[in-house]
């Protein structure tokens, strides 16, 4: 049996985390919300590679600050709604290690990268367009943190946390 896929996903600030994860709590399907919220940076990584994603992981966050993150605005996703998050730093690193990665890429994540955090999924197009717009007439940007990477066991519904990643630099740019 091959080990369970990877996924890469962003660890935010608590106070932002809480935020969102409230959103998710209060517009997901429950009977569909196995997941806090998080910012995806890869959804499918092999498995069998744990030990080498695991140490390019700890190598790059050694030399990376934490991220400033500005949430911009929701996203319609036709059935369901995600905020858009603006961060060009967290472009660069998922950049660098997609370049790294590039021969286990799976077609997802070849796909041109556009960081959000979905709170809304799987639902009618009509509840999702009602939430949106309730969104957009009353969102406000905000500002939260990047404070490091964390890889997940994909088993089908919730994930199992594979390991915890902070950024440690300090450097100034």
């Amino acid at each position: 049996m091959s080990p369970s896929p990877l996924i890469l996903t962003l660890k935010l600030d608590r106070i932002t985390f809480d935020f969102f994860n409230e959103l998710r709590q209060q517009h997901f399907p429950p009977e569909r919300n196995f997941l806090p919220a998080h910012i995806t940076l890869f959804h499918a990584l092999p498995g069998e590679e744990e030990l080498s994603i695991q140490q390019t992981l700890q190598n790059l966050c050694k030399q990376t600050s934490p991220l400033s993150i500005l949430f911009t605005k929701p996203r319609f996703l036709g059935k369901g709604v995600a905020i858009e998050v603006n961060c060009f730093e967290l472009i660069q690193l998922r950049q660098q290690l997609a370049a790294t990665w590039d021969m286990w890429l799976s077609k997802q994540d070849q796909q041109k990268y556009q960081p959000h955090v979905t709170i809304q999924n799987k639902v009618a197009s009509d509840e999702a367009r009602q939430l949106y717009h309730e969104l957009v007439n009353n969102w406000k940007s905000l500002n939260g943190f990047g404070e490091g990477l964390l890889l997940w066991y994909y088993k089908g519904g919730p994930w199992e946390l594979a390991g915890e990643f902070n950024f440690e630099s300090s450097a100034i740019a």
